[in-house]
């Protein structure tokens, strides 16, 4: 499988997050990160994006971005592009553990170690999932399934 190229101009890979994209909870301005990525297929007919962070203290981590149906030719999202009307035409914004659709930014507990937030973009076969605005991460990558030609993550840090 062909890996993307994910970068941002906020923060390197492994790199800490900054303040603009910590959740207003946290004392920042919940604001998602811009994104670009390069080296997809050129049979790619769309793409699909998450953000998961794993060490959340539930048993099956916290999502905190889904993004799909993101036109073929988009290689990159501009900072706040999490929001409705933000996002590329024809986009759809998933629903997240936060409980809305919209890019909702890291908050770990307070104490915790940083978390590990993983800024994942998928090269699909598809030009449309046939999915709609209550789809969860559980269920977009399920869907995902057999039509993911390239995938690429970029992994930011973050600690209260």
């Amino acid at each position: 499988m062909t890996k993307l190229a994910v970068s941002s101009s906020l923060f390197d890979e492994g790199g800490i997050i900054p303040s603009s994209a910590i959740h207003s909870y946290a004392g920042g301005g919940n604001r998602s990160p811009d994104l670009s990525w390069k080296d997809a297929p050129p049979e790619t007919a769309s793409f699909a994006l998450t953000c998961y962070d794993p060490d959340a203290p539930t048993g099956v981590g916290f999502v905190h971005w889904i993004l799909f149906n993101i036109p073929r030719d988009t290689s990159s999202l501009s900072e706040g592009a999490g929001t409705a009307g933000a996002n590329p035409s024809g986009s759809i914004l998933g629903y997240t553990d936060w409980g809305n659709n919209e890019y909702g930014g890291c908050a770990p507990p307070p104490g915790d170690p940083p978390h590990h937030y993983l800024f994942t973009v998928y090269a699909l076969d598809v030009p449309k999932l046939e999915l709609g605005p209550s789809t969860t991460y559980a269920f977009l990558r399920f869907n995902l399934r057999g039509h993911i030609l390239a995938e690429g993550t970029l992994t930011g840090l973050f600690g209260a």
